[in-house]
């Protein structure tokens, strides 16, 4: 048995912080404790000692010192650790934080910082209404990201008040995960307390929104255009290098924002991490949409991508289309689209599964793999040798071109045969002019195999594009995505062949247009503001007739067309380089770039990886692929676990099916992205 005076000398004074919510300052609280003690015993002691009745059940305690929450309240604080000289905290897990959207406007909110960023960002989306919250996360945004606009605000007077839409009630705290089933409220329908109309699909899609009590539209509409003046503020990358810096901040994944010091009410962009994008369904997805649609309307405007100038004007008519329509458009037309009743659209959706697909695809598909074969030109481009396109036989099989010299020599020997497994593709294409190329970059060993293809016309330059594509991914022309991507190319073919139509001159007169505000500084400087808006407007021709939702899918789609569309840069120093390169991450691939120069050197597709990991001492990313070839590099525009993250995140994506529904494997993301460190 022990003496008291024994036990005395066994417990010892620990001062514990506390941080109460209607005081300034925090007070300090010291307890008796002994080594055997658990965390919830502290909890519990302290409480108790600071004797005011409220609800405690969202504070835990931080240690300042190691950087971590103390959240396994069973465990002793001998197990943790905790000794007389820690200093702890005893804080709400949930704090305010202020998110800026992909579409500009600031949403305050209470988020959980304490549970890892990926779960913090699923109980943001579900409060935002957004669904595949895998796929965003939040952006911790380099000193010159607001650079330029600190110093308007200096000169300016008055202080530029920030439109915020505060959602301080929404319950994003870990509660049950989003409801489990796409049509399981079929037969209870929701009202919108605003005008009392059947609430959209949107709205009821997620239960405990704080957006069905406002208004969905705010974030489900696009924002007027901003003014070329505050187009010109805002920052611009110009260079891989400055695209690079862009990209050091994402947040990772597997810690909490406590532990990656951010602060209560700090400003983070919420922002689509990883460009693929799945199940975007109109029905759903009204807010998500919008906000892609923004992302990549910013994207382009702050020439984040690059695009032609042909392509500027079919993004510019676009935007106008869809403001022109925001503006029109009242809130109840969000209920007044199409609707399909729910338990049809989920019988025709077994339906389709239950066929295995559409009925036109024939067992012949599976059999027969198809194949192309026609007249194109072709060039290699060699030094100081002006562009010289010489005709040849083509035929495409599988995943590879072979030419010929001619139709009669089909059945011989080749001149060359392409294996496109893994190549890049990039549209080289002028509508106006009638040029339709397609720039093929063939990894090699040694770096890249650059090829030139040329078509007559649209339909053989869409049916060969989209192979060339499929291709790339290991697909062949049988593969079900062949015709939908035929159709993609043509249309986007058509938007960008402008007809000069008559009513354009008409339309100028009573024109109510800012062109400046549709197109990218640059783009604006090169030609007179009359001239700009005629061109859009010739442009929007094509899409006048288009329907808001869908005008959005279009840019979208439109966006993901463009040839850098997905990459996200990052600076390197390879092993055993002497200079830094570019890294560039896609969904599919890593592409080593030269710096200087902005041209690719080598590509690696991650489906011949083996195996990915870092070395957490030297901070250096190490890489194997098929046939024994190895890279390794150290990251020099932010922390390596980014980079990794980014290689992980991408390949858990691809494991994503339609039948899972809402629910993810979140341990296998970690597992995939966390790396052993």
């Amino acid at each position: 048995m022990l003496s008291s005076s024994d036990f005395a000398s066994a417990s010892w004074e620990l001062v514990i912080q506390v941080d109460h919510p209607n005081e300034e300052e925090q007070k300090d609280v010291t307890l008796r404790v002994s080594g055997d003690l658990h965390i919830g015993g502290v909890m519990l002691k302290l409480v108790e000692q600071i004797n005011i009745a409220q609800d405690w059940s969202d504070f835990a305690l931080w240690w300042e010192q190691k950087h971590c929450w103390l959240l396994k309240t069973h465990w002793t604080l001998d197990k943790c650790g905790v000794q007389a000289d820690a200093k702890l905290l005893f804080t709400p897990q949930h704090k305010m934080l202020r998110l800026r959207l992909p579409n500009v406007k600031t949403v305050r909110l209470r988020v959980s910082f304490s549970a890892v960023v990926f779960r913090a960002v699923s109980d943001i989306c579900r409060a935002l209404n957004i669904r595949r919250a895998e796929e965003v996360s939040l952006l911790k945004p380099s000193g010159e990201y607001f650079k330029k606009k600190k110093r308007k605000e200096k000169n300016n007077k008055e202080p530029i008040i920030e439109d915020i839409l505060s959602l301080e009630c929404s319950p994003t705290n870990s509660g049950p995960p989003v409801s489990p089933g796409l049509y399981s409220r079929t037969m209870t329908p929701t009202y919108d307390p605003i005008n009392g109309m059947p609430a959209s699909s949107t709205m009821t899609w997620f239960s405990d929104s704080p957006l069905t009590e406002q208004n969905c539209s705010i974030l489900a509409f696009s924002q007027p255009p901003q003014s070329p003046e505050a187009l010109a503020d805002m920052y611009q990358p110009r260079s891989l290098v400055d695209k690079a810096k862009l990209n050091a901040g994402w947040l990772d994944s597997s810690r909490s924002l406590m532990e990656q010091g951010i602060q209560e009410d700090e400003q983070l962009l919420l922002r689509f991490k990883y460009y693929t994008f799945f199940d975007l369904n109109p029905k759903y997805d009204a807010v998500r949409i919008n906000q892609l649609y923004e992302q990549a309307r910013w994207a382009i405007l702050l020439e984040e991508i690059d695009c032609t100038e042909e392509e500027m004007l079919i993004f510019a008519a676009l935007q106008y289309h869809i403001s022109k329509l925001s503006l029109s458009t009242e809130i109840q037309d969000f209920t007044n689209e199409s609707e399909v009743d729910e338990v049809e659209a989920a019988l025709s959706n077994l339906e389709v599964t239950l066929e295995g697909g559409k009925a036109d695809n024939t067992l012949e598909d599976i059999t027969d793999i198809p194949k192309l074969a026609d007249n194109l030109r072709l060039f290699r481009p060699k030094k100081l040798i002006l562009k010289a396109f010489k005709q040849y036989w083509f035929v495409f099989k599988d995943t590879s071109i072979a030419y010929f010299k001619n139709k009669e020599l089909e059945q011989g020997e080749p001149v060359e045969k392409l294996n496109l497994r893994g190549c890049e593709v990039v549209p080289d294409v002028n509508v106006a002019g009638r040029k339709f190329g397609i720039k093929l970059l063939i990894p090699v060993a040694d770096g890249m195999n650059e090829v030139y293809l040329r078509c007559d016309h649209e339909s053989q330059y869409a049916q060969w594009m989209a192979a060339c594509i499929l291709a790339s991914k290991g697909k062949t022309m049988a593969d079900s995505s062949y015709q939908p991507e035929v159709l993609n190319i043509l249309s986007f073919l058509r938007m960008k062949n402008r007809n000069s139509a008559s009513q354009v001159a008409s339309g100028l007169e009573n024109m109510d247009m800012n062109p400046e505000c549709f197109v990218s500084p640059r783009c604006a400087k090169k030609h007179k503001s009359k001239q700009l808006a005629a061109r859009i407007l010739e442009a929007h021709q094509n899409v006048a007739q288009m329907p808001l939702v869908e005008a959005k899918l279009q840019f979208i789609q439109a966006w993901q067309s463009l040839p850098e569309f997905g990459l996200t840069y990052y600076l390197v120093r390879f092993k055993g380089s002497k200079k830094d390169d570019i890294l560039g991450v896609s969904y599919n691939r890593l592409i080593r770039i030269d710096a200087a120069t902005g041209i690719p050197i080598t590509t690696w597709r991650f489906t011949n990886m083996k195996q990915w990991n870092v070395n957490w001492e030297i901070r250096q990313v190490a890489i194997e692929f098929d046939q024994n070839v190895s890279i390794a590099f150290t990251c020099l525009s932010a922390d390596c676990k980014v980079v990794h993250e980014y290689i992980g995140g991408y390949i858990f994506l691809s494991t994503r099916s339609k039948d899972q529904n809402e629910t993810l494997d979140e341990e296998l993301f970690h597992k995939l992205t966390g790396g052993q460190e």
